[in-house]
């Protein structure tokens, strides 16, 4: 029996991706083993939306090669897309695919075993425009299953690799989500997360189709979907028709992570997206009106070129002003072959970092404020694990709706099923529960 191991670096998307890569290594008879122990095949799906991701990739790629020097190793993803060479140079590496292409790699390895010389199978990403179908009947993780609706992005940040490394925006065929939805439900997930590159994007290319119109189709058709979350989505795709989908469905979920990487529409300008903060602003008025209790987290760039202390307070000021539940902090990051990566007036180390501490502040501030708007109440909870910091505790860890996390007392039988849970704590990162009564199958939300 063949083996084959897998390591995946970098974002939510790549890990969807290596479930459906080994989902064609188990029809062809492999079985999985640990990327710590021996195989004959080691799969490394790579990142590059950093230098560092650039750099950890190829740490990564030469593990394996010591690991069994005999086996095929096979490098995929973002960083062999956008870097073929690079990773070819590197001696012991086998087959290299980019983020395309991947039902070929079976033929591939059997090519390589016939032929034994390296293959370098990358072609032109930005020639795409076809979403390549790629099935995960189910996941390791037993609580929340990813659903990737589209590939690609069309809008060219400055600070951003990624449209070099995926491509244009190409959506999902409605029916393929639909059926796989389905397909998910039917394995006992009881949560969907709809994923992708830009997933707020799904249906640009499509004829009489968009986002609101999957929203609303997944409700009505997917039998037995209990939870229905959006991975990210642009304050420009948040139209009033995906708004109103959102303010009557029964299954989405009160939470919504929109990327804002500025609060300043000076910097916002730098960095080539698309909006002002009073649009911003605006989308934010109307969803909250549509849906009160909402939890918005965010991804904020801080010290991007040319930032000044004036530009950065917009930001905070926003934040604060508009009360984001949480926020992920990045300090800028040099990505080479990007623009803002050429520009001048680089921001100082010490300055990015003290800005960061300013902002992480913020956050935990923010946090526990509309964590406290939930005390007392009782939410619903899907227990994913033993609580990570007392794992003998009986202590067991989930998210709500509305993405708190939440500490209680459980049990093993109750990971990936939906329980009742009073907040008697507020805190943050960690709400205290206390258990109520696990939901039954028939029972609707809200």
């Amino acid at each position: 029996m063949s083996k084959v191991a897998f390591q995946t670096l970098g974002c939510k998307v790549n890990h969807y991706e290596t479930e459906a890569i080994w989902q064609l290594f188990k029809e062809a008879g492999y079985d999985r083993e640990e990327f710590e122990k021996n195989a004959d095949v080691y799969v490394i799906n790579t990142c590059t939306v950093t230098n560092t991701g650039d750099k950890k990739s190829r740490q990564v790629i030469r593990r394996a090669i010591r690991k069994n020097p005999d086996a095929v190793i096979c490098v995929t993803g973002c960083y062999a897309q956008t870097s073929p060479a690079e990773i070819m140079a590197i001696p012991g590496v086998d087959i290299v695919v980019g983020t395309q292409d991947r039902h070929k790699l079976l033929g591939l390895i059997d090519e390589y075993r016939t032929e034994r010389a390296p293959i370098n199978a990358v072609r032109n990403i930005m020639k795409n425009r076809v979403y390549e179908e790629m099935d995960v009947p189910a996941f390791t993780d037993r609580t929340r299953a990813s659903l990737k609706i589209q590939e690609g992005c069309n809008n060219f940040c400055t600070f951003c690799i990624i449209p070099w490394a995926r491509g244009l925006m190409r959506s999902r065929d409605p029916e393929e989500v639909i059926r796989q939805a389905q397909q998910l439900v039917d394995a006992g997930y009881l949560e969907i997360v709809l994923t992708g590159i830009h997933t707020g994007g799904y249906g640009e290319d499509l004829k009489d189709y968009n986002l609101a119109r999957l929203l609303r189709d997944l409700e009505t058709q997917v039998k037995g979907l209990k939870r229905l979350r959006i991975s990210s989505i642009e304050a420009s795709q948040l139209t009033d028709e995906v708004i109103e989908v959102l303010r009557d469905s029964k299954i989405i979920v009160r939470h919504l992570h929109i990327p804002i990487q500025s609060g300043s529409n000076t910097v916002l300008k730098r960095m080539r997206r698309k909006y002002t903060m009073e649009f911003f602003a605006e989308r934010l008025d109307r969803l909250r009106e549509a849906l009160p209790h909402l939890a918005i987290t965010s991804d904020v760039i801080v010290g991007f070129p040319g930032e000044t202390e004036e530009e950065f307070m917009e930001t905070y000021h926003f934040i604060r002003d508009h009360r984001f539940s949480e926020l992920h902090v990045f300090p800028y990051s040099k990505r080479t072959g990007t623009p803002a990566a050429r520009m001048e007036d680089q921001i100082d180390e010490e300055v990015k970092n003290e800005r960061v501490h300013r902002l992480i502040e913020l956050n935990d501030q923010l946090a526990k404020e509309y964590a406290s708007e939930f005390e007392n109440e009782v939410l619903e909870v899907i227990p994913e694990d033993k609580y990570k910091l007392d794992p003998e505790s009986g202590l067991y860890e989930g998210y709500t709706d509305n993405y708190l996390k939440v500490v209680f007392p459980a049990d093993e039988t109750m990971i990936g099923k939906i329980v009742k849970v009073k907040i008697v704590k507020a805190g943050y990162p960690y709400n205290e529960g206390q258990f109520v009564r696990v939901m039954e199958k028939q029972e609707v939300h809200h």
